[in-house]
């Protein structure tokens, strides 16, 4: 008699299988995530994060009026930002950005940018874990947390290309041509935000010249906030290669903050970076994200321009709202272990990192050196393009007072004269 296995004792082998797989299956998700973590860790030693865009020098304007003396910024917990969390998040070079509001156009927007520039130098001088620096080179270098300065706003130059030429000699090395305000001669993504210039389109002759001028001294053009047209105009007519220092993808999340398809493929054409935002708003287009829908931006940017176009530009303490799980600077790594979950390569993540930023600087550096023979520009803008009367126009300056006293001075010098002709005159007389 041969015995046959009763069905239900089938079955239940078969449900120990399943029983079994269902139980391995936990840590083998854990073998995997801790393997991703450890790729992760060493990745981000060997290829230390650059980020294209920070407003913590705003919140210590804004909470402490630019006084570093009350605060210690390695573990300050007001803000999103502290040099402790931006070590742990393997952060190597930080774009500090130098803003100020659009409501200070026509009015003290150069002061203020200034007051920005010298609290985030005193910030970067004053502690031993950053280092200010202002090339490609520098970045290399340095065995400290590099910081470099971005202007964000075209309004803060005041439409002078001798602020622009002297905001590059302070060290600033991007700036972004609008934010959410028109300047003269550039129209910002941020339609009827302000009511300042509203009949400035794309880009101005003035606004080429800006352009043209910054090819010319090596700062960087930050297109982030400018509208399409604007950007589509950029590309056109830049030299070098652009930043958008703090988007994403306009098909993912479709607002005018974000980047659309053509601009997308002209970025890949002029071999510029877009480094993606994480505001919540801009990734999910809504109040709540997560660490999924960013990687998503980072797949997508990448299917269009190529990973060489993709960058990181957190926008950390400019915006309230942050996907779960990237609170803050120090969650950095969580984004390259989805990334690597994904498929990204090691070669790809390092470019993301730090690689696609360094070829960018460095190609802006070698377009300025093929440039050098080239005079500053001496362009100016058109009075009929400002829309405020407190612009002293010193072509038509007359200096009267000056005149007067000169002529004053000339006068009496004649009349001196004469005396000690009369005064030689009679001495001789009597000698």
């Amino acid at each position: 008699m041969v015995w046959k296995m009763p069905l239900f004792l089938f079955g239940t082998q078969m449900s120990i299988k399943w029983i079994l797989l269902f139980v391995l299956i936990p840590f083998i998700s854990s073998y995997n995530d801790s393997e991703l973590e450890l790729r992760t860790m060493r990745l981000m030693k060997q290829s230390p994060l650059i980020d294209g865009h920070n407003d913590f020098a705003l919140q210590i304007r804004r909470l402490y009026q630019n006084k570093l003396s009350r605060i210690n910024l390695r573990i300050l917990n007001s803000t999103r930002t502290n040099i402790k969390k931006l070590k742990d998040g393997y952060v190597g070079a930080q774009f500090w950005s130098a803003y100020v509001l659009c409501s200070s156009q026509d009015k003290d927007a150069v002061r203020l940018a200034l007051e920005q520039i010298d609290v985030i130098k005193r910030m970067c001088n004053e502690y031993d874990e950053l280092e200010l620096v202002t090339s490609s080179e520098g970045i290399v270098n340095t065995s400290k947390l590099a910081c470099l300065i971005g202007v964000e706003g075209g309004h803060a130059i005041d439409s002078s290309l001798g602020t622009l030429r002297m905001f590059y000699d302070l060290g600033v090395r991007y700036m972004g041509l609008t934010h959410t305000c028109n300047t003269p001669w550039a129209e910002t993504s941020s339609y009827g935000v302000h009511s300042s210039y509203q009949d400035t389109k794309s880009l101005t002759d003035f606004g080429k010249e800006v352009v043209k001028e910054m090819n010319r001294i090596g700062m960087i053009i930050d297109l982030s906030h400018t509208s399409f047209n604007t950007s589509r105009e950029v590309l056109n007519i830049s030299k070098a290669p652009v930043i958008f220092s703090h988007s994403a993808a306009f098909a993912l999340c479709n607002i005018n903050r974000n980047i659309p398809d053509d601009i997308l493929k002209g970025i890949k054409k002029n071999k510029g970076l877009v480094m993606v935002n994480f505001h919540t708003q801009f990734v999910a287009c809504q109040k709540t994200a997560n660490i999924s829908d960013v990687a998503d931006h980072f797949d997508y940017i990448s299917s269009i321009a190529g990973f060489q176009s993709v960058g990181i530009g957190g926008d950390y303490d400019g915006v309230n709202g942050f996907p779960r799980g990237l609170e803050d600077p120090s969650k950095y790594p969580s984004l390259i272990q989805e990334l690597l979950r994904r498929g990204w390569k090691d070669n790809e993540l390092e470019g993301v990192l730090r690689a696609n930023f360094l070829r960018v600087f460095r190609e802006v550096e070698k377009v300025r050196d093929e440039q050098i023979y080239m005079k500053p520009s001496e362009e100016e803008i058109s009075a009929d393009e400002l829309n405020y009367s407190c612009r002293l126009d010193l072509r038509s300056f007359e200096p009267k007072n000056l005149q007067k006293s000169g002529g004053q001075e000339k006068g009496r010098s004649m009349i001196d004269l004469i005396l000690s002709i009369w005064i030689i005159f009679f001495a001789n007389m009597f000698v």
